[in-house]
């Protein structure tokens, strides 16, 4: 059988593949739907994807912005019916205002030593939507033990006392204003500039024609005076401007500067983050929140206890909750000027001391972050006597060499030893000591509530050793007729007085030539005023 038959035969007709027809397109329906039915079609689809990113980006943003906590809230103590407790010092615990927070912002100066440039606290009441800004002169006296008490000095002392700088700082500026603030935030100034950068440049009345150069810091200082758009790098060398300088002979010398010194420097610093605040709150939106607060988090340190979520929660509820600059507030430390006789520099210091009254009124209306005013006895103001010597509003001066004859021991029992080794401040050299302040206790004790407090017996050692007589004690200059060294005036307990040993009469203060023999070396704070 021929093989091709064999293809054909059983079976083979139905195995064979039939050819397919091919089939006539399907016609469409046609659309009964009209050009604006489709468009509305379209429209919803479009915003359908659009509502599914809309809502995975608020997932996304709610998880991130997170509401802060306040860090090391004291719980207030239980108090017994007929008890109350004494409480000396900052205001540590009470009922606290509702989303009401406050800031340290500490500018520091790398390029100059290290010092604390810039000080401000701030407060934002979120429910008043009132932003808050309390600069702090770089000269104010503190109440330390070491000589020369700027404020601005108190950082790099912190490690003689085996403590952290932020940290100490932070006491000190505790004591002046009568609570600790809830967050602490450091700026180099260098981050200032990545920070207007994002925003954009600031439209800014620069107030002097700026012009100072030094080599060690790399600061190079070159701005017209008058109205100028700021960038990031313009806006370093404006807050950063004190005073002009030339090459005279050789040598930089200085000269200009602002007409009222630091106090002129704060009110351009001020302005200027005014400036930079107007132009965050009309052109910020919350879309643009993350990504600015990450650019804040990478350039400042906050201490560990603000995050990025922290950051934008507070830039949220400030454009959400409309603030304005009309309720952006500056202001600065009501103080006055002083002169104050540096045994150890050798000339008069230029400081401000706060004035009490004005000092406590400004913290109660505007940075009390408690339900409860703070009272004038929470905080340690300095002042300068008639006769030169320092007092305190706590009653204690921890410079023993530069105190008042009438100084008190109060609240010294249990935070002060007789004996301290704090009298070497009178060499110009801050002894190491852990011993805390008499301002920042908290004492629990309970006591009768209608008794009054009782102060202790003056300590018998404020009488000045004969060899410190020697030195001019913390003369306030310029005064018309230097008035030799007080003695110690008699304390209250009736002790019979012997034949006083006669003061020795020092040269007129503030001579130079009256300074010890061996000069001390002038240690971190202890600048020359320029």
């Amino acid at each position: 059988m021929n093989p091709e038959e064999k293809k054909t035969g059983r079976g083979g007709a139905r195995l064979q593949k039939k050819e397919k027809t091919p089939k006539a397109p399907k016609q469409k329906k046609p659309s009964n739907r009209t050009p604006k039915q489709k468009a509305l079609r379209i429209l919803f689809i479009v915003l359908t994807v659009i509502a599914a990113i809309i809502v995975a980006l608020f997932i996304a943003y709610k998880l991130m912005v997170v509401r802060p906590e306040v860090p090391n809230l004291v719980e207030q103590p239980d108090v017994q019916q007929g008890e109350e407790f004494e409480t000396t010092g900052p205001k540590v615990y009470g009922d606290r205002k509702e989303d009401f927070f406050t800031f340290l912002v500490i500018g520091r100066d790398t390029g100059g030593g290290g010092n604390t440039d810039t000080l401000m606290v701030m407060s934002y009441d979120i429910p008043n939507q009132k932003l808050s800004v309390l600069n702090l002169p770089r000269d104010t006296m503190v109440n330390v033990p070491w000589d020369v008490k700027k404020i601005n000095s108190v950082y790099n002392y912190a490690s003689l006392y085996d403590k952290d700088g932020v940290d100490f700082l932070k006491e000190e500026i505790s004591c002046l204003i009568g609570f600790q603030p809830d967050f602490t935030v450091v700026v180099e100034w260098e981050a200032v500039g990545e920070l207007v950068d994002a925003i954009g440049p600031v439209e800014f009345d620069v107030p002097y024609d700026m012009s100072y150069d030094d080599g060690t810091q790399d600061l190079h200082i070159h701005l017209s005076a008058g109205v100028q758009e700021i960038d990031g790098d313009k806006a370093m060398q404006l807050l950063r401007w004190r005073k002009n300088n030339k090459i005279v002979n050789g040598q930089f010398v200085t000269y200009g500067g602002y007409v009222n010194g630091d106090l002129g420097r704060i009110q351009t610093q001020q302005a200027f983050i005014s400036a930079v605040i107007d132009k965050c709150l009309s052109s910020l939106s919350v879309d643009k929140l993350p990504a600015l607060a990450q650019i804040f988090m990478n350039n400042v340190d906050t201490r560990g206890t603000l995050t990025v979520g922290n950051i934008a929660w507070f830039a949220q509820e400030a454009i959400l909750g409309g603030l304005s600059m009309d309720n952006v507030s500056f202001m600065t430390l009501p103080a006055e000027g002083v002169y104050v006789y540096s045994r150890t520099v050798g000339n008069n210091q230029s400081y401000v001391v706060p004035i009490p009254d004005e000092t406590l009124e400004m913290i109660n209306t505007y940075f009390n972050p408690f339900e409860e005013d703070i009272t004038l006895d929470q905080l340690d103001l300095m002042s300068v006597n008639d006769d030169g010597t320092l007092s305190s509003t706590s009653g204690y001066v921890e410079d023993t060499a530069a105190a008042g004859s009438q100084q008190s021991s109060k609240n010294t029992s249990s935070t002060k030893d007789s004996s301290s080794s704090k009298d070497s401040s009178s060499s110009g050299t801050a002894s190491v000591t852990s011993t805390p302040k008499p301002s920042t206790s908290v004492t629990s004790t309970p006591k009768p509530s209608a008794t009054p407090k009782v102060t202790a017996t003056p300590k018998p050692t404020a009488t000045p050793k004969p060899a410190e007589t020697q030195k001019p004690v913390a003369t306030a200059a310029p005064s018309a007729t230097p008035q030799p060294t007080a003695t110690p005036a008699a304390t209250a307990t009736p002790e019979p007085v012997s034949t006083p040993e006669p003061t020795p009469v020092s040269t007129p203060a503030p001579a130079v030539t009256s300074q010890p023999d061996t000069q001390p070396d002038i240690g971190p704070g202890m600048e020359p005023v320029e």
